[in-house]
């Protein structure tokens, strides 16, 4: 594979910056929507709650704001996730996130699972919708047979991971697993690779296996070629 080189600006419109943590302050919210502004990254990535606040955080920068749906552990209803994208659209995000029903994949109920991605892929209309399958949790031949369904309900990305996968040795992305997609997925269909993404190296490697857009809180040390030394 071509290796890829990139300007800062280049790699910041490929990083959503990325704050999830459940005991978020406003002062966390505000920093972040500053750094984001401030260097350009491509969007901020929040909980469904904080959307309305980080539009007008945002306002007047390009920097764009995306949300979760059925996070962290994707076995919400699939009405209740539909009702979190809708209404995360009209609070103004851009694009959504949904974790799938892994039990649905465990227990082989293919069709429910497809199913659960394609309405709420309806529901997000022309914007992008990401689906995490949370590849921690699964050997290589379910992950292919996860993205090739999210691919056909209607998925813009396949996401690796939520990093909140719990009692696995790798919670976030993996170099194999980008590149696993990569040759499961068409072309027009993107990677995003998120968790565990901590310094440059890490991030341009991730993007030279695939990964088109990358979700971590760790960005700006990215961008300055420092590590980080967070959790997401």
């Amino acid at each position: 594979m071509k290796q890829i080189s990139l300007t800062q600006p280049q790699l910041a419109q490929k990083i959503d910056h990325t704050l999830l943590k459940p005991t978020l302050l406003i002062s966390d919210l505000e920093l972040l929507c500053r750094e984001a502004a401030d260097y350009g990254f491509k969007t901020v990535c929040i909980p469904p709650t904080w959307v309305s606040e980080g539009v007008r955080l945002l306002q007047g920068s390009t920097t764009e704001v995306i949300t979760v749906v059925g996070f962290p552990l994707g076995y919400s209803r699939t009405e209740a996730k539909v009702t979190e994208a809708k209404r995360a659209i009209e609070d103004g995000a851009t694009e959504i996130d949904m974790v799938i029903n892994i039990s649905f994949l465990k227990n082989r109920r293919m069709d429910e699972l497809q199913d659960d991605i394609y309405r709420v892929a309806q529901a997000c209309g022309k914007l992008p919708l990401k689906v995490i399958i949370e590849t921690a949790y699964l050997h290589s031949t379910e992950m292919v047979e996860v993205a090739k369904i999210a691919e056909a309900a209607g998925a813009a990305f396949v996401k690796t991971s939520t990093g909140f996968a719990t009692g696995v040795a790798n919670a976030g992305a993996t170099l194999e697993d980008i590149k696993l997609l990569r040759q499961t997925l068409k072309p027009e269909t993107r990677i995003k690779a998120s968790g565990g993404i901590r310094d440059f190296a890490m991030a341009i490697e991730m993007i030279n296996a695939g990964a088109d857009r990358l979700g971590t809180s760790a960005g700006v040390a990215i961008l300055n070629g420092l590590t980080h030394t967070g959790t997401y």
